[in-house]
């Protein structure tokens, strides 16, 4: 019972439903609370959420119910860098590392967490302000102290908070995630590929850092993917290391079922499919039937009726039927158009113009 309903949180996760994949993963540690997993992938659940506490809970206990999980080890340090919390963050990681060395996601956590315990150093030491920069007067800084000044001056307004989410889409060769931050310049964004794993880093206008950090469904080629920085977005465009059809953008664990890249792409039940991240399916075999259904009932008028017509009788007479129609029309410069072959086969069919009408011919 918990692991279908394990099953069924997974998927939830997939399709990025993260509220829904919240409440059947605390089912499922209801019914079992004694696998590491669950814990681990709620804990994943939470830090999508943005629920960090939580993350670093459930990450705690995945840990003790299985110490050499490098993946419990990763959420606990993710959620803890999070809660800039950097010296557990960077001990989570290093141990994650120590369990995986394979996987690259933990250096560079690892590099970020550095980063961020080196500036706290600064801060301290009073040689940065909280914001990075260099202090006028501190240690090693030739530039004069500021003078005080009597008048007050006005706080700056505080940037309103910036909307941030990704989306992604995928073509034959390639798959494309955005993120819709605005404003961004090409050194506020950072970007590291690996074959199975996106990390990136966004310096937001308001002065935090938007990460995102994905384990891809499938592997793809770090060497040609692609980062644009737009004014309205940031694409990542990676290119795919197979011609396969991707069900989801994060794996879950589960072995990849792959779906091969075809011009038709028909499925186990032979209904034509397209790529596409929507939820809602469509029977394409049965919508062009419809079509083609439509278009042979449509009633025509006027000289398209007559054509309409004759077309329909070509196309459902016999060989004889057909032969008997080409040469008459032909013979008789579009003016004959029988159906009967043995009659049009044993002659030369004349011209026969419509009433008060008659042929010429011309000479050039």
């Amino acid at each position: 019972m918990a692991t279908e309903m394990f099953g069924q949180a997974n998927e939830a996760f997939v399709d990025e439903n993260y509220e829904k994949a919240l409440e059947l993963y605390t089912k499922t540690i209801e019914l079992d609370g004694e696998k590491s997993e669950f814990f681990t992938k709620r804990a994943q659940t939470y830090i999508k959420l943005e629920q960090y506490m939580d993350a670093v809970a459930d990450a705690t206990k995945a840990v003790e119910l299985d110490p050499n999980s490098s993946k419990a080890h990763l959420r606990k340090g993710v959620a803890s860098f999070h809660l800039d919390e950097f010296e557990s963050a960077r001990e989570s990681f290093v141990k994650g590392q120590e369990l995986d060395s394979s996987e690259p996601l933990f250096a560079r956590w690892i590099r970020k967490c550095d980063a961020n315990l080196n500036l706290e150093e600064k801060e301290e030491s009073g040689t940065v302000a909280e914001d990075g920069k260099p202090l006028l007067g501190a240690a090693g800084d030739s530039s004069p102290s500021p003078q005080p000044v009597n008048q007050p001056q006005p706080q700056a307004a505080a940037p309103p908070p910036v909307s941030k989410r990704h989306d992604w889409y995928q073509t034959e060769t390639h798959v494309i995630v955005t993120v819709m931050i605005k404003g961004l310049k090409k050194e506020d964004v950072q970007v590291d590929y690996d074959a199975t794993t996106l990390s990136a880093v966004f310096k937001q206008p308001s002065g935090t850092d938007y990460v995102l950090d994905l384990e891809l469904a499938h592997p793809i080629v770090k060497e040609k993917c692609i980062t644009k920085v737009l004014s309205t977005k940031v694409e990542m465009k990676m290119k795919k290391s197979e011609g396969i059809r991707w069900q989801c953008l994060e794996g879950d664990g589960r072995p990849y079922q792959y779906a091969q890249w075809t011009s038709g792409n028909e499925g186990a039940s032979g209904v034509t499919q397209y790529p596409s991240s929507s939820h809602c399916k469509r029977d394409w075999n049965k919508i062009v039937a419809d079509v083609n259904k439509e278009e042979k009932e449509e009633k025509s008028d006027g000289d398209a009726a007559l054509n309409s017509f004759f077309q329909q009788i070509y196309s459902d007479g016999n060989e004889e039927v057909r032969k008997a129609m080409n040469k008459s029309f032909v013979e008789s410069g579009g003016t004959v158009l029988s159906t009967n072959w043995k009659d049009i086969g044993k002659k030369k069919v004349d011209m026969k113009p419509p009433d008060g009408m008659e042929f010429k011919k011309w000479e050039i």
